[in-house]
């Protein structure tokens, strides 16, 4: 198990920040002539998509463990 603050973090960052930072770079990186846009863009996007999956697996796998009493 990953501590609370560690979880809260990284969902955080799946949630807000990846999202958020391929909306900018997606918009500013054209204007000022970033190569690659598009690809920074999608990997920052399905990387916060993995993250998501993986937080709501492990959040899954807690629960299930909770209401077991484990």
């Amino acid at each position: 198990m990953i501590p609370n603050k560690v979880y809260d973090i990284l969902k955080w960052v799946a949630l807000i920040v990846l999202p958020g930072l391929a909306s900018y770079i997606g918009d500013v990186g054209p204007a000022w002539g970033m190569q690659n846009v598009d690809a920074v863009v999608l990997t920052l996007v399905k990387t916060g998509w993995l993250l998501g999956v993986l937080i709501g697996v492990s959040t899954i796998s807690y629960n299930n463990k909770a209401s077991k009493g484990a």
